[in-house]
C-alpha cells in the first residue's frame, strides 16, 4: 500500500527544491516558449517566393507574358535578368537564385506559326526538396500558359474554343490553406513535453546521490512507489503548465485551429506526461552522475521524439528499420493524438488505440522505475 503522508512529504520536498532553484524553474517554463517560437516560425515546410533569374533571348510580348506568369505567382520571386548562362551559374553559387527561366530566341515566331517551342527551366538541386516542388510549380504555370495559347490559336483558325474533356476540381480538407504550422505545431507540443519531462526528472535521483541525501532517504520507511509519485508531483505540475502554455500559444498565437475535444487532449497529455516523467526518473535512478543522467535523458527524449514520431518526417516514407523502431517511441502515438484532435477533430472512436499504447507505456515505465529504485533502496 502507498502511504499518502510519505508521498505528500516527498512531494513537498520536491516543490520546495524547485521553488528554491529559480534558474531551473525559469528555464523549465521558458524552454517551451523558446521552442515554440523557434520551430513555429523558423521551421516551415511551405515553399514559396523561390528566387528566380530570367534569361530572355527573345524579348517579345509573348516571352514577357510567360515571364509575367512566373513573377506574378506567389511561388516565384523575380531576382535578376541575366544575359548569359555564366551569370545563372554564378547566381546559383552565391545563393542569389534557386531557379532560372531561359526563353529561346525563336519563342514568339514559333508560337505564331503554331509550332511547339521548348523553354528551359534550370534548378539549383542542392536543396532537392525545394527543387522538386519548384519544378512542379513551373510545370503547372507553363501548362496553363500553353493551354491558353492553344485555345487562342484554335479560335484564330476558326475551330472555336476547345474545352478540356475532364476538369479537375481540388478540395483540401482539415488544412484548407496548406499551412505548415497547422501540421508542425501540434506535433511540436508532443516534442516539447517529451524533452521537458525527461530533462526535469532525469536529474532528481542522481542529484540525491551527489548531494549525499539519498542515505537519509534510505533510513526512512519510504517505499519506491511513494518516492516516484512524490517526486513526480512537482514536475508533473511544471509539465502541465508547460503543456498548457504550448497549447494556448498554438491556438492563440499561431492560429492553429482546435477542432477536437479539449478534454481528450488534456487526458492524453497527462498520460503521456506521466510516462515521460517516469522515464526521466528511471534514467536518474540508473545513473549516479547528473551529467550522465542529463545526456541520457537528452538522447532518449529529443532525438526519438524529433526523428521517429512523425513530427516532421513522414513515417510511411522511412526505410523499414527506422519505421519499426518508431513503434517503441511513445511520442509517435502522442503526435498522432495531437494531430487527430487538432486537425481532424476526431475522438476516441478513432484514436483509442494510440491512447491505449500511451497508458501501457506509462504503466510499464512506472513499474520499471519502482523496481530500479527498489534495488537502490534495498
Amino acid at each position: 500500500m502507498i502511504c499518502y503522508r510519505r508521498t505528500k512529504a516527498i512531494a513537498k520536498k520536491e516543490f520546495l527544491h524547485v521553488l528554491r532553484d529559480p534558474r531551473s524553474l525559469y528555464l523549465a517554463l521558458a524552454i517551451p516558449m523558446l521552442l515554440l517560437v523557434l520551430f513555429g516560425y523558423a521551421l516551415s515546410l511551405d515553399v514559396d517566393q523561390i528566387p528566380l533569374a530570367v534569361f530572355d533571348h527573345d524579348d517579345s510580348g509573348e516571352s514577357r507574358e510567360l515571364i509575367r506568369r512566373f513573377t506574378a505567382s506567389p511561388f516565384f520571386q523575380f531576382k535578376a535578368r541575366v544575359e548569359s548562362y555564366r551569370e545563372i551559374e554564378a547566381g546559383f553559387r552565391r545563393g542569389g537564385a534557386l531557379a532560372a527561366l531561359v526563353v529561346p530566341t525563336d519563342f514568339s515566331r514559333k508560337l505564331k506559326q503554331g509550332e511547339t517551342v521548348a523553354i528551359q527551366f534550370l534548378l539549383d538541386g542542392s536543396d532537392s526538396n525545394t527543387a522538386s516542388i519548384a519544378l512542379g510549380y513551373a510545370k503547372a504555370l507553363v501548362s496553363s500558359y500553353s493551354s491558353q495559347l492553344r485555345t487562342a490559336w484554335q479560335v484564330r483558325k476558326g475551330a472555336g474554343e476547345i474545352k478540356p474533356p475532364v476538369e479537375l476540381e481540388l478540395r483540401v480538407i482539415y488544412n484548407e490553406e496548406l499551412k505548415s504550422k497547422n501540421y508542425i505545431v501540434p506535433g511540436l507540443i508532443a516534442v516539447i513535453l517529451m524533452i521537458i519531462a525527461a530533462l526535469l526528472t532525469s536529474l532528481c535521483i542522481a542529484r540525491e546521490w551527489e548531494n549525499g541525501t539519498m542515505e537519509e532517504l534510505l533510513s526512512t520507511p519510504l517505499r519506491p512507489a511513494e518516492l516516484v509519485l512524490g517526486k513526480l508531483a512537482a514536475y508533473f505540475a511544471l509539465g502541465f503548465v508547460d503543456m498548457l502554455t504550448a497549447v494556448t500559444a498554438g491556438i492563440f498565437i499561431f492560429g492553429v485551429p482546435m477542432r477536437g475535444s479539449v478534454w481528450l487532449l488534456f487526458l492524453s497529455a497527462c498520460v503521456f506526461l506521466f510516462g515521460a516523467l517516469c522515464w526521466g526518473i528511471f534514467l536518474s535512478a540508473t545513473m549516479r552522475n547528473q551529467l550522465q543522467a542529463f545526456q541520457a535523458g537528452l538522447l532518449s527524449s529529443f532525438l526519438p521524439a524529433f526523428l521517429l514520431s512523425g513530427f516532421v518526417y513522414s513515417l510511411e516514407q522511412m526505410p523499414l528499420i527506422p519505421r519499426l523502431l518508431s513503434y517503441i517511441v511513445p511520442a509517435r502515438y502522442f503526435v498522432a493524438l495531437m494531430k487527430g484532435i487538432f486537425q481532424k477533430g476526431v475522438g476516441l472512436e478513432v484514436l483509442w488505440l494510440e491512447l491505449v499504447f500511451l497508458v501501457v507505456y506509462a504503466g510499464i515505465v512506472f513499474v520499471l522505475t519502482t523496481r530500479k529504485l527498489k534495488e537502490k533502496l534495498a
